[in-house]
């Protein structure tokens, strides 16, 4: 049943502010941002979080505009974002960083509290599937990210933990869902005993966290004349190096040995890796889900939201996450 209580429709609209408002002319101003003109041409690209657009400039280059979703991080979190690519480009580690705007500054805040950076555009794609050659290289990258990034103080970044990506999304998946009540009750049950089988691992193995790019997905480790960069580190968070590494794998890491291996080797090349921290990755599997419907839960008011996911809030839906966190109950024997 659906809760219409005034305080929910008043949180739905706090969480889904609408993009409405971002007219042709205040896209092609942002992108002039950088300097250069824009010729007018321009193209929304793919995204569901963010607003994001393809601006050409007279002198034919293109530059990428990204509107942040207002009320996602603070002005503080995306600084520290922008501070962590900087200093990844100075390292020479391939990323792509934002530019400085005419004001000094990489992020541009508009009097309405509209947020936006500019970056240079830098074509790619993202492989289809991954050599044990290219894992290792991927490895070694992805630890020269870590060198720096836990070098740095980021502390407006958010914390992967079991209770952020658990119990926190629990909440308000539940306070913003329409689940039946008979799933209600099953999810709710399934959830809180996967938070709790996370929580005992996170403390058994004492993992070191620090800020990775923590969606360190194929669609986000792109491939250009023959080398990878990494892409979009909107979710960058405190969590365990193991988090940039379970993302890419085909699979369960038992039937993915070899993936891992070939990774960890290039992984210590230039850092050391605790091969310990394997064990967290079911449970990061399933945080992963519980985040994932409260994301959508939280966005579900946002027109591209319910055209990407026509099926969210639906009986099948639910269930088939009730499934998947069964199974990864299974996975981490607790079931």
């Amino acid at each position: 049943m659906i809760d219409k209580s005034p305080y929910l429709a008043s949180l739905r609209r706090v969480l889904i502010p609408s993009f409405a408002d971002l007219t042709p002319d205040r896209i092609l101003v942002a992108a002039e941002a950088a300097g250069g003109r824009a010729t007018g041409r321009t193209w929304g690209l793919r995204a569901l979080e963010n607003r994001v657009y393809e601006v050409e400039l007279e002198d034919n280059s293109r530059v990428i505009v990204k509107f942040y979703r207002p009320g996602r991080h603070s002005t503080e979190a995306i600084v520290d974002e922008h501070r962590l690519l900087a200093a990844l480009a100075e390292d020479e580690i391939p990323v792509v960083a934002p530019l400085r705007l005419a004001s000094g500054h990489t992020l541009a805040t508009e009097p309405d509290g509209h947020r936006y950076a500019v970056f240079p555009k830098a074509p790619g794609r993202a492989p289809d599937e991954l050599t044990l050659d290219e894992y290792e290289r991927i490895g070694k990258l992805t630890a020269r990210l870590h060198n720096v990034s836990a070098s740095l103080d980021l502390p407006a970044r958010p914390i992967l933990s079991p209770a952020t990506y658990g119990t926190a999304c629990i909440e308000r998946t539940l306070a913003l869902g329409s689940m039946p009540l008979g799933t209600r009750s099953r999810y709710q049950d399934a959830a809180r005993r996967l938070v709790v089988a996370s929580e005992a691992l996170f403390a058994e193995l004492a993992a070191t966290t620090f800020v990775v790019h923590a969606d360190c997905h194929r669609g986000n480790v792109l491939s250009a004349g023959g080398k990878f960069f990494f892409l979009d580190f909107d979710d960058a968070a405190r969590a365990p190096a193991v988090q940039d590494l379970w993302l890419l794998l085909p699979g369960r890491p038992r039937d993915c040995s070899a993936e891992i291996d070939a990774w960890v080797e290039g992984y210590e090349v230039f850092r050391t890796f605790d091969e310990r921290s394997l064990n967290l990755i079911e449970a990061l599997r399933g945080l992963r889900y519980l985040r994932y419907a409260a994301w959508i839960a939280d966005r579900s008011g946002d027109p591209a939201f319910r055209q990407a996911f026509p099926q969210f809030g639906t009986g099948g839906y639910w269930e088939g996450l009730v499934g998947d966190l069964h199974e990864q109950l299974v996975e981490l024997g607790v079931a």
